[in-house]
């Protein structure tokens, strides 16, 4: 797989989501959405108007997030913020899915909140965040079909403040599950260009990210090579290997660990204790 620089930068969600930024972070990030005319700029929804008035005319794109980071709050709140962000200017939703319906099988409530988000939205694509790092794979399985039964355009692996970012396990999961004509978004984690390559490789046809400007950068000058496909080191890009338990529910973590125990390229030095 051989990308340009321009198409991997379109590929590109540039992103600033930390509750502490200020307006001089979104110009910034803006700015550079401009220059490297990213595929859009992802942002909290206070941020959305004065984003979308930078960017008027550019054929970059205002992504805001909704129900972001948790993805816990009523689906009528979901429905209202993203009419307001809409109404303000973004293009795109990038909407958290009720994890804690899917965790204890309340389909039902999580294609409906989905779909309360997707008929909120009108033309404006609607991406479906997950949060894998607290799911298993028969769950993410099950969460990807809900997401395209509920009429979203992606799915997307995390929010980035979860206990775990994109894979390229999980992203293979996920594209093999939604087919070839669903989006799929990978984001959390993803810092280089190799980084940004093995997610593409896997399926992700987005990438959400915050070191845009370094991985395209460093693509530019880069000297193509296959072995960018291949992961450093198989415990570092397995979910296993960022399991935690401070940070994810018990039943995750120990379904991840026992993976892990049973892997015959584990790093003796995880699951230790």
């Amino acid at each position: 797989m051989v990308l340009t620089v321009e198409e991997l930068a379109g590929m590109i969600d540039h992103t600033a989501l930390k509750p502490a930024e200020k307006r001089s972070k979104i110009k910034q990030l803006c700015e550079e959405a401009l220059l490297y005319n990213f595929g859009a700029v992802c942002i909290n929804p206070v941020h959305v108007q004065y984003a979308a008035d930078f960017l008027r005319d550019s054929s970059v794109k205002v992504c805001c997030v909704v129900g972001f980071p948790l993805g816990a709050n009523l689906s009528q709140t979901k429905a209202f913020e993203t009419k307001e962000a809409l109404k303000q200017g973004a293009h795109e939703i990038d909407m958290v899915m009720n994890v804690g319906a899917m965790r204890e099988e309340n389909f039902e409530l999580v294609q409906s909140d989905i779909e309360a988000v997707v008929a909120a939205s009108g033309d404006a694509h609607v991406k479906v965040i997950l949060e894998t790092g607290l799911l298993k794979d028969d769950e993410t399985r099950k969460a990807c079909l809900i997401v395209k039964e509920a009429g979203a355009d992606f799915v997307k692996t995390s929010t980035g403040f979860g206990p775990m970012g994109a894979t390229p396990h999980v992203v293979r999961l996920m594209r093999e599950t939604v087919g070839k004509d669903m989006g799929v978004k990978a984001a959390g984690g993803i810092r280089s260009f190799k980084d940004a390559l093995q997610m593409i490789e896997a399926g992700a046809s987005r990438l959400g990210t915050s070191s845009g400007v370094a991985i395209v950068e460093d693509y530019r000058w880069a000297q193509y090579s296959d072995a960018w496909m291949e992961p450093d080191k198989p415990c570092w890009t397995c979910p296993s290997r960022q399991a935690n338990m401070a940070t994810q529910p018990k039943d995750v973590f120990l379904w991840y660990k026992e993976r892990c125990l049973i892997c015959p390229h584990r790093d003796e030095n995880v699951f230790n204790d």
